[in-house]
């Protein structure tokens, strides 16, 4: 039998909405899209850079139950909510992958609420820190 764990963070809109923080299935863990909320102080900075600092260390949270990290996470999704801030939040982020090197996507939706400024989604596979990684290069 397949055996799930489903991490909660006690969050209330993961009550109403009926989701969890984020879902183990075999090696695969998937990080539903975080924003940057204090799960403490429920507040959410006003600075973008700070912001996205509190959206990594709430996904850390969320992988590190789940039994990975950071170094673990193969795919990622970024939501900026201002077009024009995507430079400098992806040279920001490029920090915090710097050497994981994950597959991926940038947009610039409208995001749950105008505080948020940027949230993250992503993907990870247990034990992916620890493999054999050969980089290809296309040009």
């Amino acid at each position: 039998m397949r055996k799930i764990i489903k991490v909660k963070t006690g969050s209330k809109l993961e009550e109403v909405a009926s989701y969890s923080r984020a879902v183990v299935v075999d090696n695969w863990v998937f990080v539903s899209n975080t924003a940057g909320r204090n799960p403490i102080t429920k507040e959410i900075p006003e600075d973008i850079f700070e912001q996205t600092d509190q959206v990594f260390e709430n996904i850390e949270r969320a992988l590190h139950a789940a039994g990975s990290s950071l170094e673990d996470v193969v795919v990622s999704r970024v939501f900026i909510q201002d077009p024009q801030q995507v430079p400098v939040v992806m040279e920001h982020i490029g920090t915090k992958f710097r050497g994981i090197d994950p597959a991926t996507t940038v947009t610039c939706p409208p995001l749950g609420s105008s505080v948020y400024k940027v949230e993250l989604e992503v993907q990870a596979y247990l034990g992916a820190s620890n493999a054999n990684v050969q980089e290809l290069k296309l040009a």
